[in-house]
């Protein structure tokens, strides 16, 4: 590819008949900032395609400048050396170009110096650099911190940070977890102290696993309210990286190495409050975690999208048996699948990409009104309902996939994969992260349980259906009426059982069988602009259908004897 987003045919299908309107409505207003930034759009057509030469720009920089030094920054890693860190050679130059073409501040809006871009438009700049090099991506995808300062941060902060972000001239990260305390933030520990005569707080304690733990503005996890031992004790800073935060170490880790991992310790560094007291855990890094799960799922499409066409083009070119292994059906199977499932879970994406936009437009509006109409307060519930369920959602399929669509390419490339000399194994590497940072695939399943028995996806499917008026669309909408009055029978179930455990225990069967009939329906909607995306959603249907069936038959089975006898078996293998 020469670009990844013009000679992408899936991304610019998307990119060319998702509806954008009500996005661009919210985002750009009245248009007045036209009156005042010279780069601001004018009407909703010229926004359109201010996009989309945005988004020309960075899949000509991720194909062009930023994939050649992938495999270089891999090998170099970064550097550590008395408490200062170094990135890789290829990252420092990747970085200043991003900088150079003004893409350091793309959600933020244009009085701070940002582009004012939707999360939508950004998820897909995310896949894109992500294909290039994951491991850039953990420093360009954290541009949800300068967002959660812009939406939590008071007048003053704002004015200070913002403009920094936007130009590039610093980079961030947000310092959430602790040795004692991984998923579990409600037990962080880091202890931050008021100091009325200079009005400033200070933070001691230490941090662990903190990507870009050296950049410049750090939002930190600290526990304000001395006694406290839960969530509720916790609130969020921002500090600057001053002498008084030392950096103790880099981690060595498998993959993503042009990508510093840090551990922290901060010594009565100055901090200021974001927002208010007691809502760190509770509101502010339920926000930014959000963010990052979209963006988190765009870097494990961007992998295996690079996987995938590494896989495809060893198979067409390598010859065993007198023929290209691409046209054997056992390898050949793995070649489409890996494409359908990156589709699959491109479409999720986007469509949780666009639901979060207006979440945050239903929601910065209704903070503006004075008195919000109904109309806009159920808006405002609505989206912030959906975004809730499809950001747990996406983020569990789209990470699975990507190591999933690693593996397989990896085999296809049979044992020259294994060897360095090929981009695939450097991927194979990177994607194991994605299902794990940001919350495993195990806490996606818990935060989407709660979503999915309560019926939140319904009226959604519902406005999808009424979309499907085509002939080729009425036997797959049969089928998934009937996926769907399974899934409403395994939440019955689920319901009448009342067994915490047992629901707990099946709760990533729930959640697969939403996941998949969701982006089911979502293949039914797009179907119809391309006889590739009708390929690829049949081929879809007729893999996960069957999986539908199976989880719904053995979680109403109602057999527990796993949960019966685990205790017995670990206990007996630690022995």
């Amino acid at each position: 590819m020469e670009n990844y987003f013009t000679d992408n045919e899936d991304i610019q299908l998307l990119f060319n008949n998702i509806d954008l309107t009500e996005v661009i409505a919210l985002r750009e207003g009245d248009y007045s900032d036209a009156t005042e930034f010279d780069y601001a759009f004018t009407n909703a057509e010229d926004t359109r395609e201010g996009y989309r030469e945005i988004l020309t720009l960075i899949g000509d920089i991720s194909a062009q400048i930023i994939a050649p030094l992938a495999p270089d920054v891999d090998e170099e890693g970064c550097h550590f050396n008395a408490g200062t860190v170094t990135y890789p050679e290829g990252i420092q130059k990747s970085l200043d170009m991003l900088r150079k073409s003004d893409l350091m501040g793309f959600t933020l809006p244009r009085r701070y110096g940002g582009l004012n871009l939707p999360g939508f438009i950004y998820s897909i700049g995310i896949e894109m650099v992500s294909q290039a090099d994951a491991s850039l991506m953990n420093i360009f995808g954290l541009q949800a911190i300068a967002e959660t300062i812009n939406q939590f941060a008071d007048e003053e902060l704002k004015a200070k940070y913002l403009p920094q972000f936007s130009s590039g001239s610093v980079t961030g990260a947000m310092a959430l977890t602790e040795p004692d305390a991984g998923s579990d933030l409600q037990a962080v520990q880091l202890k931050a102290t008021y100091d009325e005569s200079e009005d400033i707080w200070h933070l001691n304690g230490m941090k662990r696993f903190i990507t870009n733990g050296c950049g410049d503005i750090l939002l930190v996890l600290a526990r304000s309210e001395p006694g406290t031992k839960d969530g509720r004790g916790l609130s969020m800073f921002l500090c600057e990286h001053d002498e008084s935060l030392a950096v103790r170490r880099i981690e060595d880790k498998l993959g993503i190495h042009g990508s510093p991992t840090c551990e922290l310790q901060f010594n009565n560094t100055k901090a200021y409050l974001i927002g208010k007291r007691r809502m760190g855990l509770i509101r502010y890094v339920m926000a930014l975690m959000n963010g990052a799960r979209v963006a988190i799922s765009a870097q494990g499409i961007g992998i295996a999208q690079a996987a995938y066409l590494e896989g495809l083009e060893y198979a067409l070119a390598r010859e065993q048996f007198g023929t290209a292994i691409a046209d054997i059906p056992l390898v050949y199977d793995m070649l489409v699948n890996a494409r359908v499932s990156i589709e699959a879970a491109r479409l999720l994406l986007y469509d949780t990409s666009l639901v979060v936009d207006l979440k945050f437009g239903y929601d910065e509006k209704f903070e503006k009104t004075d008195r919000p109409p109904s109309e806009l307060r159920e808006m405002k519930k609505y989206y912030t309902s959906l975004a809730a369920l499809l950001t747990p959602m996406s983020k569990y399929i789209s990470t699975e996939y990507a190591n999933k669509v690693s593996y397989d390419m990896l085999q296809v490339h049979g044992g020259t994969g294994f060897m360095k000399d090929f981009n695939i194994e450097r991927h194979y590497r990177d994607a194991r992260i994605t299902n794990i940072y940001e919350g495993t695939t195990q806490l996606q399943y818990v935060a989407a349980i709660g979503g999915v028995i309560t019926g939140v996806m319904e009226p959604e499917l519902d406005k999808m259906e009424a979309l499907f008026k085509e002939n080729f669309q009425k036997p797959f909408l049969k089928e998934l009426r009937e996926k769907r009055e399974l899934l409403g029978k395994v939440v019955d179930f689920i319901k009448k059982k009342d067994d915490r455990t047992y629901q707990s225990y099946h709760s990533g069967k729930l959640v697969d069988m939403a996941t998949k009939l969701y982006t089911s329906y979502l293949f039914l909607k797009y179907a119809p602009f391309s006889d590739n995306k009708k390929r690829t959603m049949a081929i879809f249907f007729e893999r996960e259908m069957p999986e539908i069936e199976k989880n719904y038959a053995v979680v109403t089975s109602g057999k527990s004897v796993a949960i019966d006898e685990y205790a017995a078996l670990l206990n007996e293998s630690s022995q």
